[in-house]
């Protein structure tokens, strides 16, 4: 008996346990769009056959697919919200997922998903007809979500003649770790680059990653260097994808016992190897075997001791070309984060020569054009020392004089004088002056009259006030305070 009940809790614990990262992960949402019926150019074949694909191998995976093909800039930004509105309603606890296949260009240093209905004339009309990439990425962050996974198959070569001489090639990058936690973002190829649409029916990133995605167990990340390895050996080299993640937790498309779903737990912490570490790795394997881990890796350090250790080609060249780009596009992004004459001056200084010199000159001419705004201090502040203080810079309206009496300059300090004003004495057997309008006070004592001794002299300074301060004097038979303006009146105080 009681080996039964033994067995039929183990079951039940095992049970559990293989449910237990279906329940754990929550909701999973996924906007799939395909752009390929371009008007104002040529038609890119796959991205319709891409988007199909892509949607149907989620739709395997247990997420919830809205799909959407040849968007105009009204639509694909409807569809965005329309997004982030199933995201708010699933709850917190959701993974949501966007699927991206067309063109994609970058406009001084801005990434844009293009609609199908963009007609460029200069590149100015860009941010006006397309979408921004960082715009996507704020509604995404805009409502609470366990992770966000952004698969942008959208850098391919500029088709629009009128910008593309000066614009610069592939994406700009992106790097996540600076934005919110629990984001990853891949690009078909690396930033800077241009991914190809590919001969068969997909391009060759979609092919990769239905791939490395249908394996039950994969983590996203070793999916992704499977996808890395795949396509740059289809491609000869010529394509490599780039991703960046700020995941918190670990993510499966498919789980190692269900097809539907995927195992969501803490993400295993990986030790980042320096380049003297990666050239002790690499040293003495054949150059093969050596440039597909450097490119499953995909770290800047894997990529310094391949080149230092390997020169043969074709891979000894095309590990410098992918390096000598990740580190130029990470200098273009540094200076369009900081965004001064000096930073884009410092990256012509660096890069006199590539695509995206035009990009940066423009930026500085801009930049030097712009109107100066002077600050106008309010107020000096007391806790500033004035060393450190700059001077208050005053406007020509506030120069004409203030409106408010309140806010008026006090007049400079003057010597003061004191000035007493003396009453004429009176014999002590004298009766007091009576005041008009003042009525006897009775002592309670007795019936004598008692009148109201006069008041004190009064000592002032400085020259004849004409606001009485606020203080309790004595008027009729009581106490009270006289308002902040009631006007002085010499002889008895008030």
């Amino acid at each position: 008996m009681f080996r039964h009940a033994l067995r039929a809790a183990l079951l039940a614990g095992g049970l559990f346990a293989g449910l237990a990262p279906a329940l754990a992960e929550g909701s999973r949402l996924a906007l799939v769009i395909g752009q390929s019926a371009y008007r104002s150019v040529t038609p890119l074949p796959n991205p319709a056959n891409d988007a199909k694909a892509m949607a149907k191998m989620l739709g395997e995976a247990g997420f919830d697919v809205t799909t959407a093909a040849d968007l105009s800039q009204r639509d694909l930004n409807k569809e965005v919200g329309d997004f982030a509105a199933k995201i708010a309603a699933k709850g917190p606890d959701t993974v949501a997922l966007v699927f991206y296949a067309g063109h994609g260009l970058q406009i001084d240093g801005e990434n844009y998903l293009v609609p199908v209905d963009v007609d460029p004339r200069r590149e100015a009309d860009i941010p006006l007809q397309a979408v921004r990439l960082n715009d996507l990425l704020n509604t995404l962050n805009s409502v609470p979500s366990r992770m966000r996974i952004l698969l942008l198959d959208a850098c391919r070569n500029n088709p629009f003649p009128a910008i593309s001489q000066n614009a610069g090639r592939g994406l700009a990058l992106v790097d996540t770790k600076t934005g919110a936690p629990g984001t990853f973002l891949s690009y078909s190829t690396s930033p800077g680059a241009e991914a190809e649409d590919g001969t068969g029916a997909n391009s060759p990133y979609t092919t990769a990653l239905l791939q490395a995605a249908r394996e039950p167990g994969l983590p996203i990340e070793q999916a992704f260097k499977r996808v890395r390895v795949a396509v740059n050996k289809v491609t000869e080299g010529r394509q490599t994808p780039w991703d960046s993640s700020s995941l918190t937790e670990d993510f499966r498309f498919v789980g190692a016992t269900d097809a539907g779903a995927a195992n969501a737990g803490p993400r295993p912490a990986v030790a980042k190897r320096s380049v003297d570490e990666w050239k002790r790795s690499l040293e003495g394997k054949p150059i093969e075997a050596a440039n597909e881990i450097i490119v499953g890796d995909g770290s800047v350090e894997a990529y310094e001791a391949f080149v230092a250790l390997y020169t043969a080609p074709p891979y000894g060249p095309q590990a410098r070309e992918w390096l000598d780009l990740h580190n130029r596009m990470a200098a273009w992004n540094e200076a369009v984060l900081i965004n001064t004459v000096a930073s884009y001056q410092g990256f012509l200084d660096r890069y006199p020569n590539s695509d995206l010199t035009p990009t940066a000159r423009k930026l500085i001419e801009r930049l030097r054009n712009r109107p100066v705004v002077t600050p106008v201090v309010a107020a000096a502040n007391a806790a500033i020392p004035a060393a450190s203080a700059a001077p208050p810079v005053v406007p020509a309206v506030a120069a004409a004089g203030p409106t408010c009496p309140c806010s008026q300059t006090p007049p400079p300090a003057r010597k003061l004088e004191k000035r007493v004003e003396e009453k004429p004495a009176r014999k002590r057997d004298e009766d007091p002056p009576k005041r008009a309008g003042r009525p006897p006070r009775r002592d309670p004592g007795d019936d004598v009259v008692v009148y109201a001794p006069p008041p004190p002299p009064r000592v002032y300074y400085g020259p004849p006030v004409r606001v009485a301060p606020p203080v309790s004097i004595g008027i009729g038979g009581g106490y009270g305070r006289v308002p902040q303006n009631y006007p002085a009146r010499r002889g008895y105080g008030y």
